[in-house]
């Protein structure tokens, strides 16, 4: 099969680039570089990286057309909760009208295999401590329902034939290398460099949770077996599998104060929080349920934290000017 990976010059989406390719399968990239980085495919020559948006109906189809496009791997939208909630017209327009015209091309072009770069915020604030695939799914911003409605989208679309995977991710952390790591300040580990670099303490949002030590727990999950779960995904359905929906995470929770701790131990800094309060609608504990995609994608992550975080420390001095 040839595969279209969309947004695959980002931080995850590159990562599922170099996974795809290292596997054998024929990739090829289209990405408006908003936010992406053509350097992240340097190393990958024999991969074609087409710049633009999905939203260009005309250049969809072009791209499917002349790489003979069988499968698509569909990461490109926007992903900060925060923004989504300040420009909510925005993230419907990216991800999900977005949505709409790559599928519109699929549809045109006969591609049946698709799999999509879901989100745990779908579960919003779930009442359950592990979150298995099953559990209601009630999305708090604008990015979370975006997210859910391009699942019920692509579930729809099996009306024309599309066997669709959507991979419902945790909190992604780490690099495979240094010119492929996480080059945004939304997430914690990079929240907490950037805070190493400033010489100022992290923000811990609550030390007072009912969790052992106080601090939120969360299921933190290296970038390249987010990668990894991307190949599995596609190889099962170019083998005809059917798709699914399935979490993406180690199925252990790590509090912010552990990470803090490894990231200090990681690289000698005082990681000592600024403890200020909880953040409206933060749960205590999310934790993936990951016994789903073991068993139908023979799936598991392998990589611990202390792996997320040196890799990741190690691609973000490489990133920071002299």
């Amino acid at each position: 099969m040839s595969w279209l990976v969309t947004g695959g010059a980002g931080y995850v989406g590159a990562h599922v680039v170099h996974a795809m390719a290292a596997a054998g399968e024929d990739v090829v990239v289209l990405d408006d570089l908003s936010t992406g980085d053509a350097g992240r495919l340097a190393a990958l020559p024999q991969v074609p990286l087409e710049v633009g948006s999905v939203r260009d109906r005309g250049m969809v189809r072009r791209v499917l057309r002349e790489n003979g496009v069988t499968g698509v791997v569909h990461l490109a939208g926007k992903k900060q909760v925060a923004e989504s909630v300040a420009d909510p017209l925005l993230y419907w327009a990216e991800n999900v009208e977005g949505l709409v015209a790559l599928l519109e091309g699929c549809r045109a072009k006969g591609v049946t295999r698709f799999v999509f770069s879901s989100s745990a915020s779908v579960y919003g604030m779930p009442d359950a401590e592990r979150v298995d695939e099953d559990t209601a799914c009630r999305p708090l911003s604008p990015y979370g329902r975006t997210k859910l409605a391009g699942e019920d989208l692509l579930r729809d679309c099996a009306a024309w034939g599309l066997a669709t995977t959507s991979l419902r991710y945790f909190n992604v952390a780490g690099a495979a290398a240094p010119e492929l790591g996480d080059r945004g300040t939304a997430n914690l580990v990079p929240l907490v460099f950037e805070a190493l670099d400033a010489d100022r303490p992290p923000l811990l949002f609550g030390d007072d949770h009912p969790t052992p030590d106080g601090s939120p727990v969360r299921d933190f999950v290296h970038v390249s077996d987010v990668a990894d779960a991307h190949v599995a995904a596609a190889r099962a359905l170019a083998a005809g599998r059917p798709g699914g929906t399935y979490n993406v995470g180690r199925g252990e929770g790590s509090s912010v104060l552990e990470v803090l701790r490894v990231v200090a131990e990681v690289t000698g800094g005082d990681t000592t929080p600024q403890v200020t309060g909880r953040r409206p609608g933060d749960p205590a504990r999310v934790v993936a349920a990951v016994d789903r995609i073991a068993r139908d994608l023979g799936f598991r992550a392998t990589r611990d934290l202390r792996d997320m975080i040196a890799s990741a420390w190690t691609a973000w001095r490489a990133l920071q000017p002299l």
